[in-house]
């Protein structure tokens, strides 16, 4: 099922009832690197700590009472598994999230602490996707994808709603990619272009777009959530089309867009959610002098993000 229009403005109805919009602010100091009009929308300000609880609550609000008590099941290295969590604590339903074994300890933590059970096993994040599949078969519980659940896409999507209801002058809209719901959903909603950046060390969802069909590339980005890779089918399907343009920036772009977005605009953002910035600033000649709005898509830095804040 692709989902469409109608889904997302039936989920903003619905994470209305769980979540406020989240702030969308301007600063004259990124204004004045970027060489543009740059709207930050803040989803590093939602419970979790990003925009992926928009996703879960969508999803377990739709399931059966039964679905719900036979629970879920999926893999993830931190924002997702954690929407999954929230969301699942929410609606008293079972979660359990695989996540590579070198996971951080507190990306685990974060899972747990909603109740949710994270086990950490496999070499990557493919061997921990191995891990949940074959858990539910073994236990009955529903397998979620990351990038081909259309209910994670529709509440996503309701982020995009916000951007353009608020702010309808935005000339376009810039996105980081990881699995490509985002991008997906902000395509469905926008009505201007939609502009995605993904890392250059874990380029599958661009090469995918790029190539017309899916791909698997190598995934070495220190960024974790842009770290996939393969591309997936549904968000591919409805970015073939509709995407306007695809940026590849380095892991060294993105921690200089954080280092702004913290002394510039307030704000501690994890490499994903500082990617679409990057991609603004390599490309002063798709963006000057245009009103840009970049997702904030979340603030969940790690201890090795923290201290790359600090210039060496």
């Amino acid at each position: 099922m692709e989902p469409g229009l109608d889904d997302i403005r039936a989920a903003r109805d619905l994470i209305s009832r769980h979540l406020p919009p989240t702030p969308m602010w301007s600063y004259p100091l990124l204004d004045r690197a970027a060489g543009a009009a740059v709207l930050v929308k803040h989803e590093n300000a939602q419970p979790v700590g990003a925009f992926k609880v928009r996703g879960g609550l969508t999803l377990l609000a739709g399931m059966t009472g039964a679905e719900r008590k036979a629970g879920t099941v999926t893999w993830s290295t931190g924002n997702h598994a954690q929407s999954l969590a929230y969301a699942s604590h929410v609606f008293d339903a079972g979660c359990t999230v695989f996540m590579p074994a070198g996971t951080p300890e507190g990306k685990a933590a974060a899972v747990e602490g909603w109740g949710a059970r994270a086990i950490r096993r496999g070499d990557s994040l493919e061997a921990a996707e191995q891990h949940a599949r074959e858990h539910a078969e073994r236990t009955g519980a529903r397998l979620i994808s990351p990038g081909d659940t259309p209910e994670l896409l529709a509440g996503v999507g309701t982020v995009y709603l916000e951007i353009v209801e608020a702010r309808p002058d935005v000339d376009v809209i810039v996105v980081p990619v990881g699995s490509g719901t985002g991008a997906a959903a902000a395509c469905l909603v926008a009505g201007r272009p939609v502009i995605g950046v993904q890392s250059s060390a874990s380029r599958a969802a661009h090469d995918s777009w790029r190539a017309g069909e899916l791909v698997t590339r190598p995934n070495r980005t220190t960024v974790a959530g842009l770290a996939t890779g393969r591309g997936f089918e549904l968000p591919q399907r409805i970015m073939r089309d509709r995407l306007a343009d695809f940026l590849l920036v380095d892991d060294d772009r993105i921690t200089e867009a954080r280092r702004l977005l913290a002394t510039a605009a307030h704000t501690l953002a994890e490499g994903a959610g500082a990617a679409a910035l990057a991609g603004v600033l390599s490309r002063p000649d798709l963006f000057h002098g245009k009103r840009v709005a970049v997702v904030c898509t979340g603030g969940n830095a790690d201890a090795d993000e923290l201290a790359t804040l600090r210039r060496g």
